[in-house]
């Protein structure tokens, strides 16, 4: 099953991808392992940066992800690019740090956040990787297309940790009528058919994060684990509270540490050294986006990933015997 050619990736990656999916890098979930085991079962692993509390953890992490992905390619595996989540976010003070490392170990892709992409586009550039900007509304999507970013996540309406509130078909709509590169979907991605209806809409990429929250290699905690698997999307709180950053919250975790859902107010401004000030804003107050439901078990990241692509398979083969894609393939074929 290959990703249709329409796509706007780079054709090495579309040869290595067995679905068009990329793990959302989630800030103290997304680990080196599933980096790994993402990049050898056929999708785009993800981790931020800031997961490791200083550069010299990262540097180790790094080493040691490489070293994974070699052994991996000598075994034979076609593995995956893999990508680091960048925060670009002015109170990030070891940015300059992280950067050196990209240029050390060099991720094919580095995706930015909460800031212009501009800082990582020289230093990614120059030894041929791409960079994509974390992008909430159209206007912040111009800018980072202005900056020079090869893709855009298009951050929509039913994400988790990082939400929009714009819904996916409209983003897109906007956002192709002034860039032409590389878009990524995010929000409420949690199964097969999903990201097939994501590249339906215009999508060369899909983000899956909630999903993964629960997979045994994340680093979430395992209660963590277990609140996304038994909640519902009726579990969710939208909210910019927490950390300045409109988010899903799940209701339990808010009810766990004394807050009441239903009255947290509104914040200013995000701040990225909250949970510095306030420990609680991610270790214990937790995520996830509107795909919760779809997480039925605690399971390796590599049965997720064959999961998904049996569904994304499912739905490509429904999607040709539907009467309306013979009408119009049919169409196509005589034109």
């Amino acid at each position: 099953m290959t990703i249709a050619k329409a796509s706007r990736l780079p054709q090495d990656w579309i040869d290595r991808l067995k679905m068009p999916v990329m793990a959302a890098p989630m800030f103290l979930v997304s680990s080196t392992a599933m980096v790994l085991e993402g990049s050898r079962n056929g999708i785009i692993g993800c981790i931020p940066t800031v997961n490791a509390r200083t550069p010299e953890i990262l540097d180790g992490w790094l080493a040691e992800l490489t070293s994974g992905l070699e052994q991996a390619r000598s075994e034979g595996v076609e593995v995956a690019p893999w990508a680091l989540g960048l925060t670009t976010h002015r109170t990030n003070a070891r940015l300059p740090d992280d950067l050196e490392l990209c240029r050390k170990y060099r991720p094919p892709l580095v995706i930015t956040a909460l800031g212009s992409p501009k800082p990582a586009i020289e230093a990614v550039h120059s030894y041929g990787g791409l960079v994509f900007a974390d992008v909430s509304t159209p206007e912040y999507a111009r800018k980072a297309a202005e900056a020079g970013a090869d893709g855009l996540v298009l951050v929509c309406s039913g994400a988790g940790g990082h939400t929009g509130q714009i819904a996916a078909a409209a983003f897109v709509q906007a956002v192709r009528e002034f860039f032409d590169g590389i878009i990524v979907i995010g929000g409420a991605i949690s199964t097969g058919s999903a990201v097939r209806s994501a590249q339906i809409l215009g999508a060369d990429l899909v983000y899956v994060g909630t999903h993964l929250i629960a997979c045994e290699e994340s680093n979430a905690d395992p209660r963590y684990k277990q609140m996304v698997v038994d909640a519902t999307s009726k579990d969710l709180v939208m909210t910019n509270v927490i950390t300045g950053a409109w988010s899903h919250k799940l209701r339990p975790s808010l009810e766990a540490v004394g807050l009441d859902p239903d009255n947290l107010g509104t914040a200013t401004g995000f701040d990225l050294n909250y949970a510095e000030k306030q420990p609680k804003a991610w270790k214990d107050i937790w995520s996830a986006g509107q795909g919760v439901g779809a997480v039925k078990k605690i399971e390796p990241m590599a049965a997720v990933v064959a999961k998904l692509h049996r569904e994304y398979q499912q739905a490509i083969r429904e999607e040709q015997n539907d009467p309306w894609f013979r009408k119009y393939s049919g169409e196509a074929a005589c034109a």
